[in-house]
């Protein structure tokens, strides 16, 4: 599906540094769910090894674009930038202006509530939809758009400068080249709520476990090593049991043959 944008004045798109006195939005988060949604998506690709310093994994993060000398700030709920340069000590990154501090944003997501649908904003006119933003603005390769109330998800690629809804997989899950993963849909219990998740698979199929499930998967190994250490030490006390009887058995015997030995005339013993 190819989304149709409306067509406006020519965008003149520069990167700028963002003005130290610029007010950053200060929307408030509109439901409980998207930052959960958005640290279980970081924690399992920390968990698997895959971030390093030089990238960008952030949620709510103000991106910036400057498009016909006016500031644009968007903060999608979750964002991924291969690599970006480093901050001088003790300054702290309060936004992310493509190509002036790094690479350009690979992947942005956002997670619908019950009261928006911004996330599917084409407005082609400042303060410009997010859509419309990210599709035209910051062309971003991949634009994701998740239901966590009923697991839908929608995956739009970059094609041709236009984004094109992508087709799942016969597993339903969709690949990323950018991270060399699979986007999908899992629905189960994490931090006590058990709702819709958006999780990675890898190449193989393999699911990328988060923090927890590979702690919990830690402790059951060691449970179980614990358990066939107990095994084992009860086999060799039974073994030990089974070699006293045995022994006390041979004594006894021996025992009662030097009786009866004692019990014969001297000429027969």
């Amino acid at each position: 599906m190819v989304l149709q944008v409306p067509q406006t004045q020519a965008l003149t798109v520069t990167w700028e540094q963002l003005p130290a006195d610029f007010v950053l939005p200060d929307d408030p988060v509109e439901n409980i769910q998207q930052p959960l949604l958005a640290a279980a998506l970081t924690d399992a690709l920390a968990e698997a090894g895959l971030v390093n310093s030089d990238m960008l994994l952030a949620s709510n993060f103000g991106l910036v674009a400057t498009v016909n000398s006016k500031t644009v700030v968007k903060a999608p709920d979750w964002l991924f930038v291969p690599k970006v340069a480093p901050v001088p000590p003790g300054v702290v990154r309060r936004s992310y202006t493509p190509m002036l501090e790094g690479d350009p944003v690979a992947v942005v997501m956002e997670f619908l509530s019950e009261t928006d649908t911004g996330e599917y904003s084409v407005r082609p006119t400042y303060p410009y939809g997010k859509l419309y933003f990210y599709e035209h603005i910051l062309k971003v390769p991949i634009y994701v758009i998740f239901n966590p109330s009923d697991g839908l998800v929608e995956v739009r690629q970059l094609q041709d400068e236009q984004y094109i809804a992508q087709q799942p997989d016969a597993q339903g899950r969709y690949w990323i080249p950018e991270l060399q993963l699979f986007l999908g849909t899992w629905y189960g219990k994490r931090l006590e709520r058990t709702t819709h998740w958006l999780r990675w698979w890898d190449e193989a199929g393999n699911l990328l476990l988060w923090s927890a499930e590979k702690a919990e998967q830690e402790r059951q190994r060691v449970e179980q090593e614990r358990q066939r250490a107990e095994q084992e030490r009860q086999r060799a006390e039974q073994e030990h049991q089974r070699a006293e009887q045995e022994r006390q058995r041979a004594e006894t015997a021996e025992a009662e043959l030097a009786r009866l030995r004692a019990l014969l005339p001297p000429s027969e013993q």
